[in-house]
Formats: C-alpha cells, structure tokens, sequence
C-alpha cells in the first residue's frame, strides 16, 4: 500500500534475502490486475485455500498469537511477492521471528500490531483463553472463528523514524507512527487499508498521543492521496536536517506525513 516493511527487534536475516526495510505504505496496495494472486503466496500455506470463506465480514483488531503465521504471509506475499518456494518459506519464517521479538518495546513505548480479518465474528463468541495475557506481545486469546487475515498494519510510539528531541536527542513522546501496512492481493480496493488506519488512530489516542505520523514512498502517488484523503498532511523537513528514514534503498525518497488526533 505505499509504504515501506519494517519490522522492528532481532531480525534474522536469512542468506540471499533482504534485511528488514521500513515505510508506513507499502506498494501491495496499489492494484496490478495482470498478476496471478498465486504470486508469492508460500506454497506451504496453499491449504488455506481449500476452505473458502464464508462471510465477507471485515473485524479490525489487534492480531493474536493465532495470527502470526498469516501476518508474516501477508507481510511477505504484498512486500517480495516475486520470492518462490522455498525461499518464500524462508522468508516467512524471518518474517515470523522479527514480527515475535520485533513486539518488544523500550520502557515507556508501545507496540501492536492490527489484522483485517475477513469471516470472523465481532463478537468472538466462541474464544477460549485470556484477552490480558500476552504472549510475545500478542493476545492469547485464541478464537475458534477466528476468520482470515487480509490486512497487517504495525503501529507504534517507539519514535525511531521521528526526529529526537533536544541536545539529548531523546525520544518524542505523544506521537504514533504507522508501517508494515499491506492488504493481500484479493482484498485490494474494499476499504481495508482505509479501516486500519481508521482503527490505528483510536489505539493511538487510547495511548494517550496527540498526534499520527508514517513515511511514504514518494513513487506510490495512489497511496499519498489515499493518506490525504484520511486527513494526513506533508511535512517539509527543513534544509539541512538529518531525520531519520526508513531503511531501504538508498536511492528511495519518502514523503513525511502527520495527522493531528482530535480528542473525541
């Protein structure tokens, strides 16, 4: 959807695959009607397939310990969807691994990550575990209609891609900041990343942050107006100032952009 992956925490990187790169709008969202939605989906994972969903329901939440292998898929097939197996095996599970040890945080910040899923039931009526006990940074709570999840969004407060504070360069507080945001192939063009986003600013004013912020690939002009059309404004940096980017190549540009959250 325009922005960069990034997934934060102890990579492992495996040999002859990218390191883990940054941005709040991946290209996955733009739609590419000549690509075969079999592109990049791990050949492991195919079965899920068999099973058609039932219900085009979207729930917005934030993902569970149950997730995280379809995360991961999701992250890897909208991000390197040209990787085939077993390296897309590979992939997923450094993808997996990162997403796990990624959810821990410095003292002070937070960390989730939010799932679009499709056939699942708001009211998860039938759930087993506990919604406050965490595993890994995810909820253990495990729903047995848990549906199917067709978009990821990570949002955090951990400021490593804003501008750091003072002659100290402490950390800024107050503002949340968007990436990983993807919506699988077949899911394109309904309102999901839209819902996401949406749902990322409530968890962001639920923090207690006055603010939204994310960094977005200036070529991907389809998800700049998508992020302007959410009320999201560029930000000049000014002449001279070395803000921190995202981590990818490094002939990439981004456009900075912000939103202020009302109080409501």
């Amino acid at each position: 959807m325009g922005s960069i992956p990034i997934l934060s925490g102890n990579t492992i990187i495996s040999p002859k695959l990218p390191p883990s790169y940054s941005s709040s709008y991946s290209r996955p969202l733009s739609h590419h009607p000549s690509r075969s939605d079999s592109i990049g989906i791990c050949k492991a994972s195919q079965a899920v397939e068999i099973f058609p969903i039932v219900s085009p329901e979207i729930v917005v939440r934030e993902a569970r310990i149950e997730d995280c292998w379809e995360v991961a898929e999701t992250h890897c097939s909208s991000f390197f969807p040209e990787y085939a197996f077993p390296l897309d095996f590979v992939l997923r599970l450094d993808r997996l691994l990162a997403l796990v040890f990624g959810l821990s945080v410095p003292p002070g910040c937070r960390r989730t990550c939010l799932v679009a899923v499709t056939g699942a039931s708001e009211d998860d009526t039938f759930c087993i575990g506990d919604e406050d006990l965490k595993i890994a940074g995810f909820g253990a709570k495990i729903s047995l209609n848990k549906g199917y999840v067709a978009g990821i969004l990570t949002l955090d407060t951990v400021a490593d891609f804003l501008p750091r504070k003072g002659p100290l360069r402490q950390r800024r507080t107050g503002i949340a900041y968007v990436s990983n945001v993807a919506v699988r192939e077949t899911f394109r063009r309904k309102g999901i990343a839209k819902r996401l986003i949406a749902k990322a600013e409530t968890q962001a004013r639920s923090w207690g942050c006055r603010s939204i912020a994310l960094h977005c690939d200036l070529n991907n002009p389809g998800a700049i107006n998508l992020y302007r059309s959410q009320g999201f404004r560029s930000i000049k940096i000014p002449e001279g100032a070395k803000w921190p980017q995202p981590r990818t190549a490094p002939d990439m540009q981004f456009n900075f952009m912000m939103k202020l959250l009302d109080k409501s």
